[in-house]
């Protein structure tokens, strides 16, 4: 079948379901296995069922109504830092303890054919909007009631902004076609000078996988960057792929950027492990082999280490989609660390550094799940932690414990989807949610004493 027969093929059938007023495939691939066997250490890996049409079950966004939030794990409360934003969806808390959160999404596509405007539509539906605010919010809670009282535009005018670090007294963007350099100062609420480009990132069209998030070593010597891929499976070519499916090393002194790993299709969150020091990051898998399809995982990012995308998955089981052109590549496939269940769209990721959860939630790490599009049932929704041992890995056959759930009413439809996460300065936890356009706050029921492991 031609890549144009297919996307003619897909056309086909969401018009059909279009036609008959929902966005639910008639005959979608079903899940035939527990999602819990589908995550931890050792996941079942089941044999592909490769999909000629994508299946198509998206949840209807409605946003919470009234006063109706996110339900937190059993010892925990939940409260809103913040409400109205607009689809924030990454956040970073600056020294003095402000928080600032990008409001984006994925930026404005040319829609070349009926393919792409079948897809922009799925983004559309999937997202909430097709409209990128392109700013960072700066928040402030000076009373510390964990209520952000105060709220200022800090940047504006950006393109499709993600990530952020602040290094010494320079605040880095990461927008979805260039790493970004804005002077700070402490107690900012307003940077008015124009940013200072530091470097290219990939954005050919389409530009799926859009996000960019960053981060600094410890030492404020380097950044890390994310760039996912441009397509699902290579499928418009390699040549479109160029400098994308990694994560690069920036070096701040010398301006050299360097690929530090490969081979990951969409890298999102990022994150030291205060025990062992490792970077690690969330990462999202491949589409269109079913409902129990290679699931998205958690990984150790080595340097030089390659992890399949596109040729295999997990470990080395080929993508039979995929024409075998890097045989050599194979037996040096990295295998994930912790698989967190099928099309669950892992993004944000924070370790827990601190006591103020509770002992339960002291080691390991956050992880946001946005939320599937496209299994039956439905997957992800909730925020998540991954226990960890006392050598810095996750302990061998644990599942994901949930932490905040309830994104999901009775009907299946999205009432908030969670992206970034955050542990702030006095240990609670912070989930950007992007759909319900605000920051939820978690905190223990019963006060902790609070103690921070910096890395």
């Amino acid at each position: 079948m031609t890549r144009r027969q297919h996307i003619r093929n897909i056309v086909l059938i969401v018009i059909a379901a279009l036609i008959g007023g929902t966005w639910y495939l008639l005959t979608p691939d079903t899940a035939q296995v527990p999602l819990a066997d589908l995550q931890g250490t050792n996941p079942k890996l089941v044999t592909a069922r490769q999909e000629k049409f994508p299946t198509i079950n998206i949840s209807k966004i409605v946003r919470w109504q009234d006063d109706a939030m996110p339900v937190p794990a059993k010892g925990l409360a939940v409260n809103a830092f913040a409400k109205d934003l607009d689809h924030p969806r990454w956040m970073h808390q600056l020294p003095n303890g402000d928080v600032i959160v990008a409001e984006s999404t994925q930026p404005a596509r040319e829609a070349s054919g009926l393919g792409d405007k079948i897809a922009k539509q799925i983004i559309k539906r999937a997202n909430g909007t097709s409209v990128s605010a392109n700013r960072i919010t700066l928040l402030r809670d000076a009373d510390g009631d964990g209520v952000a009282e105060f709220r200022s535009v800090l940047l504006s005018g950006l393109n499709s902004p993600f990530g952020m670090q602040l290094v010494g007294n320079t605040l880095y963007v990461a927008n979805t076609d260039a790493l970004m350099a804005f002077p700070y100062t402490a107690g900012d609420t307003r940077i008015a000078t124009p940013g200072k480009k530091v470097v290219d990132l990939p954005a050919g069209p389409p530009n799926n996988h859009w996000a960019r998030n960053v981060i600094a070593d410890a030492k404020g010597e380097k950044l890390f960057i994310t760039i996912g891929s441009n397509s699902n499976i290579a499928e418009g070519g390699m040549d479109r792929e160029k400098d994308r499916a990694m994560i690069k090393e920036y070096d701040l002194k010398t301006g050299a950027m360097i690929t530090y790993a490969y081979g990951l299709r969409n890298p999102n969150g990022l994150d030291f492990n205060p025990i062992s020091g490792t970077l690690w990051t969330t990462v999202n898998e491949r589409d269109m082999l079913g409902s129990d399809g290679p699931p998205d995982y958690l990984a150790t990012v080595d340097f030089g280490q390659f992890y399949g995308w596109p040729f295999t998955y997990w470990g080395g089981i080929e993508d039979r989609r995929v024409p075998q052109t890097r045989p050599d590549l194979k037996q040096y496939t990295k295998r994930p660390d912790y698989a967190l269940g099928p099309h669950v769209a892992a993004l944000g990721l924070a370790f827990n550094r601190s006591d103020a959860l509770g002992p339960q939630w002291r080691n390991g790490a956050f992880i946001g799940l946005h939320g599937s599009w496209n299994r039956s049932p439905a997957s992800g929704y909730q925020v998540i932690f991954v226990p960890f041992n006392a050598r810095g890995f996750p302990v061998r056959d644990a599942k994901p414990i949930e932490v905040l759930g309830g994104f999901l009413n009775g009907k299946g439809e999205a009432q908030g989807r969670p992206a970034g996460v955050m542990v702030d300065r006095q240990g609670s936890l912070l989930v950007a949610d992007d759909s319900g356009n605000a920051i939820w706050r978690l905190t223990a029921t019963t006060p902790q004493k609070l103690a921070l492991t910096r890395r």
